[in-house]
């Protein structure tokens, strides 16, 4: 009987031990590292090439920082303190990831906005930067004995020796992914795939082998999207950023269970607000998470050129991608964060929201008789489309059907077509004709972007996609011609049809120009490297007033790092 009952115990004690539940982890505390007031985190619109990183050694935190419109790489001591700018010789050096030794840097030398970009390894004590043969990529990591590089470029993870030799493919993704990190066992890697179709990104996982490649999370419910995973040191956790209701907040998924449960638990939220949080990393002592904390906000500024000063513009609302009708009396904007479109009087009076949520909208565009506006949208999961809303009653029409992602409406100048673009290759600019609803490509366009007319109808000018080439289409001759030779971010034409404003993206430094179409004679407006601008879903935006004196959106949000202190089970 005694021998039974010592069997029994046993037994039940076994089964309990492989079938236990461990509690869940718990954030404890939070404390904010840095105080430096620059942005960590920018365009996630753009495949999410630009998506902030942390990686620390130990004693110190490194990311990326956006200084005077360039990626720059920083330094932070984990206990806080300033936070100081380590010299590079990169243009954009985007920070991807930390030596398993921790005495170098994984960097993607971006010069613009191509997709993939040189990759250099970056010494932290002592020695020169070093190019990685002909690796070009987008993300990338070391292997956890550092013999290796993971790194992506396109829609394809290769495999490396750490000195960018001897590179081969180890899958091929249906979506662009970002973010690899391997398990501290180098069994296997998980990151984050962009997938177009659906505007969204999810968390997969794939093994050394390149085989069992799957959705990490393909049961978990109610998502917007996953991103940006890591594992704790000791490989029991894995945490990663999820978005769900215009909330990103942190997440962990047990790694280490009982025999008999299941391989994947379910996620445990750790944090709920108030701030976003993004890029988490664990402390090399697996008592912290360190995580980019953000509550965007702007103010909407105008440039006095009198003054010499950016003054507040519409009381100082935060929202960008303002447009004026025809006439100028009314204007309509995208409230950031949020991304709502509303329509107004030029004085900010008779205010109207026309759209809203899960919708985001982007790039309005008035029709010539003031009555509708033109815009791109999307629902979560579902592409970027085509819309038109009325300005009066706020109904709301999708104009383009099918799957693909487009963009970037423009009214012709009698009211009659739209012009608009691909987010995706192949690449081309589009018609609608509104009365017959016939969609056609426009003579040449292949490989154009961001179609935009002129208001007396004469011009199109368009951005040449991997160039940026500022280009413009002649009604009158048919041709295109190289405007201007620039990284163009957003561009505007004057009331009068003269001149194209535009401002550069991620240089040294940035500044405001407009372009003469009779003669291509460039001139800068006002430099912006003093100026801390929001960068918004789609980088940083700039328009023009009706009186042709440029508008942008002033960054007055914050975006610093935190260590939150976490009991891990």
């Amino acid at each position: 009987m005694v021998v039974t009952s010592v069997v029994i115990i046993l037994a039940s004690t076994f089964v309990y031990l492989l079938t236990r539940t461990l509690p869940p982890p718990k954030v404890l505390g939070s404390v904010q590292i840095t105080t430096d007031g620059r942005p960590k985190l920018v365009s996630e619109e753009e495949q999410n090439k630009m998506l902030g990183t942390i990686v620390t050694d130990g004693s110190r935190l490194y990311t990326s920082e956006l200084v005077r419109d360039h990626l720059a790489i920083a330094q932070a001591a984990t206990t806080g303190g300033e936070t100081v700018l380590i010299p590079t010789p990169f243009q954009n050096g985007r920070l991807l990831d930390i030596s398993p030794g921790r005495s170098e840097l994984l960097v993607a030398a971006f010069v613009g906005l191509e997709p993939d970009a040189p990759l250099w390894v970056f010494p932290l004590v002592g020695g020169s930067p070093r190019r990685l043969g002909n690796l070009l990529g987008h993300d990338g990591t070391w292997s956890p004995s550092g013999e290796e590089l993971l790194y992506a470029n396109g829609s394809d993870l290769y495999v490396a020796k750490s000195d960018g030799t001897e590179s081969r493919k180890l899958v091929t993704i249906d979506g662009i992914p970002s973010w690899p990190r391997w398990s501290p066992d180098g069994s296997v890697a998980r990151f984050s795939v962009y997938d177009s179709k659906t505007n969204s990104t999810f968390l997969w996982e794939v093994a050394a082998s390149g085989s069992n490649l799957h959705p990490l999370l393909a049961d978990w419910n109610n998502a917007d999207s996953e991103c940006c995973g890591n594992w704790t040191r000791d490989g029991k956790y894995f945490v990663f950023q999820s978005s769900r209701n215009g909330r990103m907040d942190l997440w962990a998924i047990p790694q280490q269970r009982g025999l008999l449960s299941k391989s994947v638990p379910s996620p445990t939220q750790l944090t709920a607000g108030p701030l976003n949080l993004n890029a988490p990393v664990p402390s090399a002592d697996g008592k912290k998470l360190f995580a980019i904390g953000t509550l965007p906000h702007g103010e909407l500024v105008r440039y006095d050129s009198k003054s010499g000063q950016f003054v507040p513009y519409l009381s100082g609302i935060s929202a960008e991608h303002l447009a004026f009708s025809r006439n100028g009396e009314w204007v309509s904007y995208i409230t950031y964060p949020g991304a709502y479109l509303w329509r107004s009087k030029a004085d900010g009076s008779e205010r109207l929201q026309l759209t809203f949520a899960p919708m985001q909208a982007a790039s309005p565009n008035w029709s010539p008789d003031g009555k509708r506006i033109a815009f791109f949208g999307r629902t979560p999961g579902r592409p970027w489309k085509i819309y038109s809303v009325s300005t009066e009653d706020g109904s709301t029409q999708q104009l383009t059907p099918g799957e693909r992602n487009e963009a970037d409406p423009s009214w012709s100048s009698e009211g009659g077509s739209i012009t608009f673009d691909d987010l995706e290759a192949p690449f081309a600019i589009h018609v609608l004709e509104l009365r017959t609803g016939q969609i056609s490509t426009f003579f040449g366009s292949e490989g154009l972007w961001a179609p935009l007319w002129s208001p007396d109808g004469r011009f199109i000018a368009a951005k040449r996609h991997g160039t940026e080439d500022l280009m413009i289409f002649d009604v009158g001759t048919k041709k295109w011609e190289l405007l201007t030779h620039a990284t163009a971010g957003y561009f505007s034409w004057s009331r009068d049809g003269k001149y194209i404003y535009f401002d550069p993206w991620l240089v040294n430094e940035p500044a405001l120009y407009k372009v003469r179409i009779s003669d291509r004679r460039l001139e800068q407006i006002v430099g912006l490297k003093n100026l801390r601008r929001t960068w918004g879903s789609w980088g940083p935006w700039t328009g023009l007033a009706p009186d042709d004196s440029p508008l942008l959106l002033r960054d007055t949000g914050t975006q610093e790092i935190y260590a939150l202190d976490v009991n891990f089970p």
